[in-house]
């Protein structure tokens, strides 16, 4: 009875999922009873004023903030992550996303100038130990998928007074989007003003601080692109790559 009810969940992410020939009964047992613990533990939003749909918390999860939070159903917050809803727009997590342990998804770290927002689009999976910023603004679209400890920044320090601490100097913001259907490796950095085009590949340890165009593959410190996913289909595809050579 458990194994079909899983498999039934599991699908409506992943329609093709199926249990593996060598799983046994413990295991989904012990599968099935996590997830009705997390369940349970996401009822506790109703003591905050909010009706949970479909969520499931790990241990140890701290969501300050919470009237900023959109949870769309079926998302996953794993152990020990930190939510902060502080800032001008919204925390939004889109259906079935998955949140790593000990990560944090944080808009603002200062009450003088507040953030702008964080989005996150439909199955979307985010490793542990993650730092998402919101400052500049961060979009994440649907059908990515992520390794550990990805950073991203959507804010720059000013620095060019000399006579001034750049703590003091204040700081700029641009933003960053992150295209669709993305394969991003562990520890990969990505800082302000840059936009990742659908369909792209960042290699493990990437530290991407400029603009890529659509379907390339990216690696390097400074990142940059390695090659195309696929071969282009027409000369100006190729113009384009070279330009971000």
């Amino acid at each position: 009875m458990i194994k079909p009810l899983l498999t039934w969940i599991i699908r409506r992410k992943n329609p093709s999922f199926q249990f593996d020939d060598s799983v046994q009964s413990a295991m989904i047992w012990q599968l099935f009873t996590a997830n009705f613990f997390a369940w349970m533990r996401s009822w506790k939003l109703l003591l905050r004023g909010r009706k949970p749909v479909w969520l499931f918390l790990g241990k140890g999860v701290v969501i300050r903030n919470l009237q900023n939070i959109r949870f769309s159903p079926w998302v996953r917050i794993e152990d020990g992550v930190h939510l902060n809803g502080l800032g001008r727009g919204k925390i939004e997590l889109g259906r079935h996303v998955r949140i790593g342990a000990y990560s944090r998804l944080i808009i603002s770290t200062t009450l003088n100038d507040l953030g702008a927002y964080i989005k996150i689009g439909n199955n979307v999976g985010l490793g542990e130990f993650a730092y998402l910023g919101g400052a500049g603004g961060l979009e994440i679209g649907d059908d990515c998928i992520i390794g550990q400890y990805l950073s991203c920044h959507p804010e720059n320090h000013v620095y060019d007074d000399p006579k001034k601490p750049i703590r003091l100097q204040g700081v700029t913001r641009k933003g960053i989007k992150i295209g669709r259907n993305c394969w991003i490796g562990s520890k990969v950095t990505i800082l302000d003003g840059v936009t990742i085009g659908d369909n792209c590949v960042i290699a493990a340890g990437a530290v991407v601080t400029k603009s890529m165009p659509p379907n390339s593959v990216i690696g390097g410190v400074p990142a940059r692109v390695l090659k195309p996913t696929h071969r282009p289909k027409r000369p100006v595809d190729e113009w384009a790559y070279a330009s971000f050579e």
